[in-house]
């Protein structure tokens, strides 16, 4: 296997945890591979004792607090992590395995200790599962378009609308809601975020979507939902600056996911083409075919580079969101597009469940529209940048 991560862009410390993720990874979870059922998840016996190594191992509960049970890891560390798990199929964050314990995230992370002991510990424990409702029918890529409203009432607030590709809701005990508050203000002031218990008077699952990573995001709908004061998340107004750290977070994790399986899929491509035989010669010495593995191996070595810089930017507080834009806008397309190019050198084989690349195509494929379809935030990232030249 060809190894391009920079030695110097990681510390000793971090170098060591990647080797232990990876042999975890190598020995745990690639061998399970032809395990996967058609929605891409593995049996409950076998997650539990992928889970219970994960335990022994040291890898549970990666971004949780050490004072409440976790790791505590920062978001450089996670970056590695969330680069090494996407090396394999098993541990597809987009069907949810929980096989390294539930990710709280910044948004629960951000819960006052009130909260925290209705919702996140129980979260960490295992007790109580959690879903994030921002995506609406009509505001999907923009989400100033948002319609759920959050009228103030004597005890609290009364949310009334329609969230869309939900992912987890169908298990989710309670939902994180982002919810205009101020119609006039929109995403500038005017989000708020709400903790809503899914079995409230008034929140109904309205339907599933099928998709082709094997998993079915819901459909919520509220309907004169009454939330009290305590389940505001923060400050009223300030939901939306929530919702883009959570998904900030989101892109970096799609960034280092599409490294790790596009530099696995290359790897495999690779060792495929030196031996497979077209016309009398292998594929690897066609210079077609070896200019596509030069651009995919350089390609990754530089998505690894931003992703980490992105990743150390948020980490000391800096306004990365640019940076995060531009992981969506080149690693997560890059990812992609080498599955692709790897699935095309492969031929037949490429389009079989023989090897891991026809699954990795379809959940790359997703994060080009997750998180924020790559076209928007293009778009969004250029008029940032002209705003310096205005």
């Amino acid at each position: 296997m060809l190894d391009l991560t920079p030695h110097e862009a990681l510390p000793e410390e971090l170098l060591m945890f990647r080797e232990s993720v990876r042999r975890f990874v190598e020995k745990e979870l690639i061998p399970l591979e032809h395990k996967l059922d058609s929605t891409g998840l593995l049996d409950d016996a076998t997650a539990q004792q992928v889970r219970e190594r994960a335990k022994a191992a040291g890898l549970w509960l990666l971004d949780v607090p050490e004072e409440i049970g976790g790791q505590g890891l920062s978001l450089l560390p996670l970056t590695v992590f969330w680069e090494e798990v996407g090396r394999s199929t098993v541990a597809s964050w987009v069907r949810d395995h929980g096989l390294f314990g539930p990710m709280v995230g910044p948004i629960l992370m951000g819960l006052n200790e009130t909260q925290r002991k209705e919702y996140l510990y129980p979260v960490v424990e295992g007790r109580k599962r959690f879903c994030f409702a921002q995506t609406e029918p009509d505001a999907g890529s923009d989400p100033s378009a948002m319609r759920t409203r959050a009228v103030k009432t004597d005890t609290g607030y009364r949310l009334n609308g329609v969230k869309r590709f939900i992912t987890r809701a169908a298990k989710a005990d309670f939902a994180l809601v982002m919810a205009v508050t101020d119609p006039e203000k929109g995403a500038r002031g005017g989000i708020s975020c709400f903790i809503v218990d899914m079995k409230a008077q008034g929140v109904t699952l309205a339907s599933s979507e099928k998709t082709l990573m094997g998993d079915s995001p819901c459909e919520i709908a509220l309907q004169d939902v009454d939330v009290p004061f305590d389940n505001l998340v923060g400050v009223e107004g300030k939901g939306f600056a929530l919702a883009q750290g959570y998904i900030n977070h989101g892109r970096i994790r799609q960034g280092a996911h599409s490294i790790g399986a596009a530099e696995r899929c290359l790897n495999l491509t690779a060792e495929y083409a030196s031996q497979r035989k077209t016309f009398g010669e292998p594929l690897s010495e066609r210079q077609g075919v070896q200019w596509m593995l030069a651009d995919g191996f350089t390609e990754v070595y530089a998505s690894r580079l931003m992703v980490y810089d992105a990743a150390r930017k948020v980490e000391a507080g800096v306004d990365a969101k640019l940076e995060t834009f531009m992981i969506k806008t080149f690693a997560v397309e890059m990812g992609f597009r080498v599955l692709d190019t790897c699935m095309q050198l492969h031929g037949g084989m490429g389009l079989t469940q023989d090897t891991p690349i026809e699954r990795f195509w379809r959940d790359l494929r997703s994060y080009r529209i997750t998180e924020g379809p790559t076209e928007v935030l293009r778009t969004t990232l250029a008029r940032q940048i002209l705003k310096n030249f205005a």
